[in-house]
């Protein structure tokens, strides 16, 4: 539990430092995810590569990051595969140094594709959702004669955000694969993609990184954080380090502590704490905090869940005074009430002070 690091310095300066890490189509680097590595590395040595793949796992795990790794890989290839007499490689990696490495970092590899939620000037954010106009680009793209010789690829980051219509668009795509073609789509919530997008692609799941390499990771991208700052946000991360990285940028540890002295509370909530905390975090400016504790709370519920069903820990007082199905249907009801902000626009600040009503219900 977060409440474990009391140490309000360490928390500030977890929370201060601005992050060094590299962006997806950037980093040469890959921690964790040796496996899923390992299952492209194969499928291409092998000259069965499928013409479509589902990386799924957690936000902030590295789904991006492999999809940009093997697509710099396979636009510095030439052939399908390794030819019959030469030596098979042995990782994705490309030294960035190379011509495809530079251009796809660059965003300029006229083979490779990015789809992703696109920035709206109106509201000076990303969108909540891909849209039509976003996947439309995909079919164009990919008929086109590869500029070099090789692959056209498309990588759809977040494809679990696509609105219905853009859904039916990309499953139009993948049943009817171009030649020479290849979709590395990313989904930390494949359930909301349609079944039949699922079955039209490879699946590799990518699991959360462990504790001690995302400390590693954030001492790296946060040179100065302490091993106790690292620690602290690789515990609220659960196994992300983008989440961790997040959490450092927009003072997630601090929001943890006051949300966790909420909940400390309960079964009565103390209202003056409960309308600053609210009241930080919807006004102009707390989009991001927002966000955070959208994430935060749920989570929180979520191994409070689990550890009482595994017998690991102990439940708090309030939790017991409910059976656990009562308990995971509230948290079902965060979850649906935290999505619905950015769909229909809703007061943030009236939003959290439902999400905590409705645990103060609960816990009573």
């Amino acid at each position: 539990m977060a409440d474990e690091f009391d140490d309000d310095e360490a928390g500030a300066a977890a929370d201060d430092e601005s992050s060094s890490a590299p962006s997806p189509r950037e980093n040469p680097d890959l921690v964790g995810q040796e496996r899923a590595e390992a299952a492209l590395l194969d499928a291409y040595n092998a000259g069965r590569l499928p013409h479509a793949w589902l990386l799924t796992g957690p936000r902030g795990i590295g789904k991006a990051t492999l999809a940009f790794r093997f697509a710099r890989f396979l636009l510095a290839q030439s052939g399908d595969g390794p030819g019959l007499f030469a030596a098979p490689p042995t990782s994705l990696a490309v030294d960035p140094g190379a011509p495809a490495y530079r251009r796809v970092a660059s965003g300029g590899h006229a083979d490779l594709l990015l789809i992703e939620r696109a920035y709206d000037p109106k509201r000076n954010r990303r969108r909540s959702e891909i849209v039509i106009g976003d996947v439309r680009q995909i079919g164009d793209f990919l008929h086109l004669t590869p500029a070099e010789g090789g692959w056209r690829i498309v990588i759809v980051d977040g494809a679990d955000e696509m609105n219905r219509n853009a859904a039916n668009a990309l499953l139009k795509v993948l049943e009817e694969p171009s030649e020479r073609s290849l979709l590395l789509i990313t989904a930390a919530s494949p359930g909301r993609l349609l079944p039949t997008i699922r079955s039209r692609c490879r699946q590799l799941a990518m699991p959360p990184l462990a504790e001690s390499q995302v400390v590693e990771l954030v001492r790296k991208y946060l040179p100065s954080a302490s091993v106790k700052d690292a620690a602290a946000l690789a515990l609220l991360a659960e196994g992300s380090i983008g989440r961790a990285l997040d959490l450092a940028a927009a003072g997630g540890v601090a929001l943890d502590k006051e949300m966790t002295a909420l909940l400390a509370g309960l079964p009565s909530l103390d209202g003056g704490a409960l309308d600053r905390f609210t009241d930080k975090i919807g006004r102009a400016g707390g989009e991001e905090s927002f966000r955070l504790i959208a994430e935060l709370l749920p989570a929180r519920l979520a191994r409070m869940i689990r550890d009482v069903a595994s017998g690991e820990a102990a439940p708090p007082k309030f939790f017991s005074r409910r059976p656990l199905d009562r308990w995971v249907e509230v948290w079902e009801k965060l979850v649906d009430l935290f999505a619905l902000v950015d769909e229909v626009n809703l007061d943030r600040k009236q939003v959290m002070l439902n999400a905590f009503f409705t645990l103060e219900e609960a816990a009573r």
